[in-house]
């Protein structure tokens, strides 16, 4: 029987083609991105331009050798070559995102080079890129860079804009179907759970574990349908529904820290798990609509130590990793140690509790609570927690965090110099554009609200070369009777 040796060798080929390329396209996009600094810093005759443009043609050789084509393609934040998606981690994150938005400013969708790519059609392409990319964003980069490239005469390298939608209707509802599904699940895990805990029963941490991978399943996959869910925010189920966001906004910020799976796995319990201490304080104290007397405000402050002492108690019941115990315990220490519980040795918080108490630190002030009724807005949050140090958040993180979400985070209600009402549905993946997310429009320019509206881009051109539309100011949903929720489930 000779039958299954040739489907095992497939495998094996395949396995070893994407080993290849993870190796070669990575040191391809390295190279790339010095020749493309050296190019913009100095003259062509420079030696160090000179050295990046051979390092570049020897390692585009390498892939054309083996594979007699390059092909990148950009989707959302994700670079592709040949079809195998790289990896992002912390090492090549400022070069890869350096390349990323280059192509997304002069709206190139995929990069193609083909056998007979040399050395000069490089040097032209990557100057005429640059020269693209500066241009003023109301102006037709990506047909100016056409242009010019058959001017030069650059005959082996392709580039084509985005595809309009990379998914149909139905993968785009099935993805919206499943993430509604991990986010229903998740809440009612945390509720058992916290309730379990409260009512001194044994909780179930194989639950919590199979629903925290199916978050960090979801966020690695479909990460814009889950984040979408967080605008939620049910107030009263607010203390499940809290710590599921904060997990989703962990999980998500962890991988774009370039955390690796099973890292954002123990982030992930860590985050589910970070306010469980609660469940041992007085519902009458954690509901309080008015301020806390000194009693009270000892008792809330204990959550963190509770929780640890919660978490202990569950290990007998599944291994809850001991990171879940320092994230409970140091979420609200505030990195300058001023915040509780009171440290009696320096110490150094540790990165999953910076993560999760920049992720705490936002959803709390943006949810309807007991003793918070108005919620702050979204973006004015983001301000205070990158601009105010008293709130004690990792001001890199909190950085990496907007990038993550947008200044104009998702859900978001925006007022557009159209007078038409729009809601954020997602940031845009370039920095540069940052202040232009993608956004559903929901009503007319009369103020008539309707459903489910249409998503665009806020970055793309209009007519006339400048943007189509652009946000005024923010404003609350509140004033409109518009209940963001129903626009992400």
């Amino acid at each position: 029987m000779t039958g299954p040796a040739p489907r095992a060798s497939v495998v094996e080929s395949i396995q070893t083609t994407d080993g290849f390329i993870r190796g070669a396209g990575r040191a391809f996009l390295v190279t790339l991105y010095t020749a493309l600094r050296s190019l913009k810093l100095y003259p062509l005759e420079n030696a160090q331009v000179q050295r990046s443009l051979d390092e570049l043609a020897r390692s585009v050789q390498e892939i054309l050798d083996r594979e007699r084509e390059i092909e990148v393609h950009v989707s959302g934040e994700f670079i592709f070559v040949n079809s195998t998606r790289l990896r992002l981690d912390l090492d090549n994150y400022a070069s890869f995102s350096h390349v990323l938005g280059i192509l997304k400013a002069v709206n190139v969708g995929l990069m193609r080079a083909e056998d007979g790519a040399d050395r000069r059609e490089w040097t032209a392409f990557l100057s005429l890129l640059l020269a693209a990319a500066a241009r003023d964003p109301g102006t037709n980069r990506f047909f100016e860079l056409t242009g010019r490239m058959r001017e030069a005469g650059i005959a082996h390298i392709l580039v084509e804009p985005p595809v309009e939608s990379e998914t149909n209707e139905e993968e785009e509802e099935r993805a919206k179907e499943q993430a509604k599904r991990t986010y229903q699940r998740s809440v009612a895990v945390t509720k058992e759970v916290i309730n379990s805990v409260r009512m001194g029963r044994t909780a179930s941490v194989k639950k919590v574990k199979r629903a925290v991978q199916t978050i960090v399943d979801q966020v690695l996959s479909e990460e814009a349908s889950l984040i979408g869910l967080t605008t939620l925010r049910d107030y009263d189920d607010y203390t499940f529904t809290h710590s599921v966001n904060v997990c989703i906004f962990s999980v998500a910020l962890g991988r774009k820290l370039g955390f690796t799976k099973l890292q954002l796995y123990d982030l992930g319990m860590a985050a589910l798990f970070h306010d469980v201490g609660k469940s041992r304080v007085p519902l009458e104290v954690l509901n309080k609509t008015g301020s806390l007397d000194e009693e009270e405000w000892r008792i809330m402050t204990a959550h963190p130590w509770l929780g640890v002492l919660t978490l202990f108690g569950l290990r007998g019941y599944g291994e809850v990793p001991y990171r879940s115990m320092i994230g409970a315990y140091e979420h609200h220490m505030k990195t300058d140690l001023t915040g509780y519980p009171k440290s009696v040795r320096p110490r150094q918080m540790s990165i999953f509790s910076k993560i999760i108490a920049v992720a705490d630190g936002f959803d709390a002030a943006t949810s309807r609570r007991a003793y918070q009724t108005t919620p702050i807005e979204p973006d004015a949050v983001l301000k205070e927690m990158l601009e105010n140090p008293r709130r004690g958040q990792d001001p890199i993180l909190v950085k990496a965090f907007i990038n993550l979400i947008g200044i104009y985070p998702v859900g978001t209600l925006v007022i557009l110099d159209t007078y038409e009402l729009a809601l954020v549905v997602a940031a845009n993946p370039s920095v540069e554009q940052v202040h232009r997310p993608m956004v559903r429009i929901i009503s007319d320019p009369a103020g008539t609200i309707v459903y489910p509206g249409h998503v665009v881009d806020l970055a793309a051109p209009g007519p006339d070369g400048g943007f189509a539309r652009s946000i005024i100011k923010v404003t609350n949903p509140d004033k409109y009777a518009i209940r963001v929720s129903d626009y992400f489930v």
